[in-house]
């Protein structure tokens, strides 16, 4: 029997992030070793919050969560997008706290020390912006070369971005660390909008968490709601497209998914394509700022109602 895959989810929940922890936590396939927190979708101290309280639903009091920068590496935060998740971060339901905390280091740390005492064993998720990845690379240069690999939600490669025309939304959050991150020194896998955008949960998917018999289906039914009338009215869609939980998708099985191979750059300029992901289209010559990156596994297509519903049995269970 195929041990699980041991994964450090990286996260700034958000209702979309609630479905990936919840969906990664449903899966036999994954070991879900612990939950780092960053600010994103909210501050990082609300996103700390909704992790434990999110494990509290799950009842897996057994993984820690350990809180994370709550602020980018070079700028300031853009704040909190409430009008997307609500104010707390979960369509606005306002879950009891938890009776646990978080641990008392910080996530960069928390990352080096879990990769270092199991080297080539763990596999980075990063569901928020890349601040906490590319701290724990500053600490500890080389640190990438003991990671299994990093599976990224975030970046726009061949398509448009949603925080602006150019970039993806945790991406933009810091290109500085964003940039970082994309030149780490094993796999790494980028679930962006060119792949997230072509899977879309209809309101009919969607309803099926309220008829599922489990505390995890229906946190996801109670606070779908926000998130279903932010894509009607924002995108003009009839349901929501799936981010976050395409990295654990991805994991379970590549096989639905296709992709390109190609370095990656980051834009940490101040136009206003600052923050677009810029892959290598043709060789870099060796002066060249993509020269020696290794190569970025962009997935840029997908069985997407393979995927749902995948996601949807998994929740399930």
């Amino acid at each position: 029997m195929t041990s699980a895959t041991r994964i450090l989810i990286d996260t700034d929940p958000g209702i979309d992030d609630a479905m990936a922890i919840f969906y990664a936590l449903a899966s036999p396939e994954l070991e879900v070793v612990a939950l780092t927190t960053v600010f994103g979708n909210c501050h990082t101290d609300v996103a700390t919050v909704n992790a434990l309280r999110l494990l509290d639903i799950a009842e897996r009091p057994d993984i820690p969560v350990v809180e994370g920068a709550v602020a980018p590496l070079v700028m300031p935060y853009r704040g909190p997008v409430a009008f997307v998740h609500g104010t707390d971060g979960q369509g606005d339901v306002f879950l009891p706290p938890s009776s646990r905390a978080p641990l008392p280091t910080t996530a960069a740390q928390f990352i080096v020390d879990t990769v270092l005492a199991d080297p080539d064993e763990i596999t980075i998720v990063l569901l928020g912006p890349f601040t906490n990845m590319a701290l724990a690379m500053m600490l500890c240069p080389g640190l990438t070369q003991h990671v299994k690999q990093i599976v990224v939600m975030g970046g726009a490669a061949f398509t448009s971005g949603n925080a602006s025309p150019a970039s993806e939304a945790n991406v933009l959050n810091d290109p500085e660390a964003a940039d970082i991150v994309f030149g780490a020194d094993c796999p790494i896998v980028m679930a962006g909008l060119d792949v997230t955008h072509r899977i879309t949960m209809t309101d009919d998917d969607l309803a099926r968490f309220a008829a599922i018999d489990n505390p995890r289906a229906q946190h996801l039914a109670a606070i779908m709601p926000h998130y279903v009338r932010f894509y009607l009215e924002r995108n003009g869609v009839h349901g929501i497209y799936v981010h976050d939980s395409t990295t654990i998708s991805y994991l379970l099985a590549p096989e639905l998914f296709s992709w390109r191979e190609l370095p990656v750059r980051v834009d940490t300029g101040h136009s206003v394509c600052r923050g677009r992901t810029l892959p290598a289209l043709r060789d870099s010559d060796e002066e060249g700022p993509w020269h020696g990156r290794r190569a970025v596994r962009i997935l840029t297509d997908v069985d997407a109602r393979a995927v749902i519903e995948l996601e949807l049995d998994h929740l399930s269970c």
